[in-house]
């Protein structure tokens, strides 16, 4: 199981499906740090060597924004817009879906639970 900038990537699958357990590497990106290494995207990630991992990591941290920098740069952009009074913002803050979903009868994954209210009495 290779350690690669603090995360630990599953040994047995292949390398380009490893690289994506880390926060900000997807597909796409994945392909292409292999590609620019050079490197067989089917081989398994428990097949690196010692180089390999530091040139990945050398590479991840200079060229792209990932991991904990990623989430504190997503966290600040969130926090901008709810300090600026955006409507996006507005959302955010009251936990509502953000880009425009209906949400009478969805959005329970934004929302929570269900939270019941008294009936009217007679």
């Amino acid at each position: 199981m290779p350690r690669i900038i603090g995360v630990d990537i599953p040994g047995k699958k292949r390398l380009i499906i490893s690289l994506t357990y880390i926060y900000g590497v997807g597909r796409t990106r994945s392909e292409e740090l292999i590609d620019k290494l050079s490197l067989d995207p089917n081989m398994r990630a428990q097949d690196l060597s010692g180089e390999d991992v530091t040139r990945i990591n050398a590479i991840l941290q200079s060229d792209y924004v990932v991991e904990g920098d990623l989430r504190r740069e997503v966290q600040s952009n969130i926090k901008r817009l709810i300090s600026t009074h955006t409507y996006r913002g507005l959302r955010h803050r009251l936990g509502l879906p953000v880009r425009g979903q209906k949400t009478q009868k969805n959005a329970r994954t934004r929302k929570g639970k269900r939270k019941t209210v008294a009936g009217k009495k007679k």
